[in-house]
């Protein structure tokens, strides 16, 4: 070949290798480019999802669920007519019926359908638990000893009794005051209205049913719950 010829295709080739490599360097630089515009993104994204990740997680945890919000019954210790301890722990794991009694009541015939409930249900895992109370129209006067007498004399009564209390006022129990206030037992606020009022207790200690004082304890309603 002559010395032109050479001359030319050596020319040719530094073109190419020239355009290749500049292709190259562009191509790197287009990159890194993508790179720069992209990752910063990619990692404001990253952190952007784990702190909100973070946050709800931290709001979750904070935030207390219903049920961490309501008091249990389970909580209280109680003594019953004889003077012995009751706890209501024991009764874990049971449907409960609270009621307040009293001996000269008009409603005072409803012991002997607690009763009968409380013989016919006990072994599906129900109980009742009677808290003589004085505070309607002193219609539960006597001592401890003088109801025991009482509720076993005339009713037969064989399901616990607790020592006499007070169901409203200033000096009313704590086991009342968790009843009969929605910020303790997380369901409803009420009032004890009279002698007989029901509080239906689930197995796990939270209130679910009040039941007025009139109604009878073997009302329809009642059974069901206790069925179910």
């Amino acid at each position: 070949k002559s010395l032109e010829t050479q001359v030319f295709n050596y020319e040719l080739q530094l073109k190419n290798d020239s355009l290749i490599i500049n292709q190259l360097e562009l191509k790197t630089k287009l990159q890194a480019d993508l790179v720069s515009l992209v990752k910063p993104k990619w990692y404001e994204n990253k952190y952007l999802w784990f702190f909100m990740g973070f946050f709800t997680f931290s709001c979750n945890a904070q935030e207390p669920s219903a049920n961490s919000l309501k008091e249990s019954i389970h909580q209280f210790k109680l003594t019953d007519l004889n003077g012995d301890a009751f706890s209501m722990s024991s009764l874990k794991g049971k449907k409960v019926m609270v009621v307040n009694t009293a001996s000269k009541c008009g409603l005072t015939y409803q012991y002997e359908i607690l009763e009968k409930m409380y013989k016919e249900y006990k072994s599906d895992n129900f109980v009742i638990i009677g808290f003589p109370a004085n505070n309607f129209l002193w219609q539960e006067p006597g001592s401890n000893d003088e109801i025991a007498a009482f509720c076993l004399k005339n009713y037969g009564v064989s399901f616990p009794m607790m020592e006499k209390i007070s169901v409203k006022g200033s000096d009313m129990h704590p086991l009342y005051k968790f009843l009969t206030s929605k910020n303790k037992n997380g369901y409803k606020d009420s009032s004890v209205k009279w002698n007989f009022q029901k509080y239906l207790i689930n197995e796990n200690g939270y209130l679910e049913k009040i039941i007025s004082p009139r109604t009878k304890p073997d009302d329809p309603s009642v059974i069901q719950w206790i069925k179910t």
